[in-house]
């Protein structure tokens, strides 16, 4: 048997390779974001609560199967198996996307609006969770933002691709582009789970088992998890809010699904260039010198400074071109750029300072079913309050409260009494006492 090499020896190597999968998983993401978000923008955001509640009802369902998998099968066959599956349902969307102005954009955006959360469950959040597993917390604060840079390249270069083959060959061809970008991360990840671990030799490939309701009982006793889940909802609903609105905007004056692809591609990249310019510049010094705690705390800042904005510069009317429309647009950028560029990367690092099983289960269940529990919540009430006659500037000001009240919560949650300790950076049961770090 191969003696696995010192966690020290293997860090360069796994962060790289880490990078490069997430680069190609974000790529593949990123490629059929626009695609979905056009559909959103040709029924406007009266649909929206019909889309993220019956997102939030899948995800309700699928907790439990995420949970028995994750209990039951070894990492490498879940990975393996998981994005192999992704890969074919990309490519059985295209003759659907061929068909959209027969099917209709409201049917079509219902199940794709699932699927694509389905795929954040399995995908997205499953590569987060494999990251936790590997790296321990010391190291996660130095690499976690290296690997999410690696991400938010691919969530640049993923627009890019699009609005370059948008005007070329249409919207379905696009997945096929995506599935041959999530190919490649299977092939990196696959390699990576097989010959590297940063964390523990024990844990290579072991099954993590445990209750597959785990992730919804963890709610209920982990306060750490309960301070995410509460985070979740309303750092996000800002982004959700910002979103809901622009899609009031797009229905009016895109009415082409090609259009609409272009203009929601532009939105992403220019929010994933926000977020690569902070994870060069300041993401990685904050969660090193100041910790993660800061890196919770200062986008919740940032969300309440540009509602402020919209607020005050903010007025007008979404179909007449006003102001609204290019302060919304300044909302949804940074809002979404500090989310991707810092947020994550904090968030990720603090669940290494929980047990395996929370890693998995209790993250997966925040990340979708609470994330989409909120998006339900928040686009329900845009509707609501569009119906009474509240105007942009009125919405935007509920939202700054939300944001005020999220800066404390995320306060609270870096500091969570659960967390453990990060020179105890494994459980006393898993087999070998760490080194103390420098």
């Amino acid at each position: 048997m191969n003696t696995p090499r010192p966690a020290a020896a293997n860090e360069g190597l796994a962060s790289t390779l880490s990078a490069i999968a997430f680069f190609f998983v974000m790529t593949a993401y990123y490629i059929i974001r626009p695609v979905r978000d056009q559909l959103s923008g040709a029924v406007g955001s009266q649909s929206l609560p019909l889309f993220y509640g019956s997102v939030f009802a899948v995800m309700l369902l699928l907790t439990p199967v995420f949970g028995a998998l994750v209990a039951h099968f070894p990492r490498r066959r879940l990975l393996g198996w998981t994005y192999s599956f992704f890969i074919a349902c990309l490519l059985a969307f295209v003759p659907a996307f061929v068909a959209q102005d027969r099917l209709g954009a409201r049917q079509l955006g219902v199940v794709f609006f699932v699927w694509v959360s389905v795929f954040n469950l399995f995908v997205v959040s499953l590569f987060w969770s494999f990251m936790a597993d590997i790296f321990h917390s010391v190291q996660a604060r130095r690499v976690f933002p290296l690997i999410a840079l690696g991400g938010m390249a691919g969530a640049i270069f993923g627009p890019l691709v699009t609005k370059l083959l948008v005007q070329t060959i249409g919207v379905a061809p696009l997945l096929v582009v995506s599935a041959t970008a999530l190919l490649a991360a299977l092939v990196l990840l696959l390699a990576l789970s097989a010959r590297l671990d940063c964390r523990a030799p024990l844990q290579r490939d072991e099954v993590i088992g445990g209750s597959l309701w785990a992730g919804i009982k963890e709610l209920w006793t982990r306060p750490f998890l309960r301070y995410m889940a509460i985070l979740m909802v309303l750092g996000d609903g800002i982004g959700t809010l910002a979103y809901a609105l622009m899609a009031d905007y797009a229905k009016v004056h895109l009415p082409d699904k090609i259009a609409r692809t272009s203009f929601y591609n532009d939105l992403d990249l220019a929010a994933n260039v926000l977020g690569v310019v902070l994870q060069l510049t300041f993401t990685r010094w904050l969660l090193i010198r100041r910790g993660t705690t800061w890196g919770l705390v200062l986008p919740s800042l940032v969300n309440l400074a540009l509602l402020g904005g919209l607020v005050m510069f903010g007025h007008g009317n979404l179909a007449l071109l006003g102001f609204a429309v290019p302060m919304l647009s300044v909302t949804l950028v940074g809002t979404r750029g500090f989310a991707y560029g810092m947020t994550k990367p904090a968030v990720d690092a603090l669940y290494t300072r929980v047990p395996r099983e929370t890693r998995y289960k209790g993250k997966n269940f925040v990340e979708t079913a609470i994330w989409r529990f909120g998006d339900f919540v928040v686009t329900s009430g845009v509707t609501v309050l569009g119906k009474v006659g509240v105007a942009v500037g009125g919405m935007a000001a509920i939202g700054a409260g939300v944001s005020a009240l999220a800066t404390w919560v995320a306060a609270r949650a870096g500091r969570s009494p659960d967390l453990l300790p990060e020179q105890q950076e494994m459980p006393a049961n898993a087999g070998q006492a760490r080194p103390a770090e420098a």
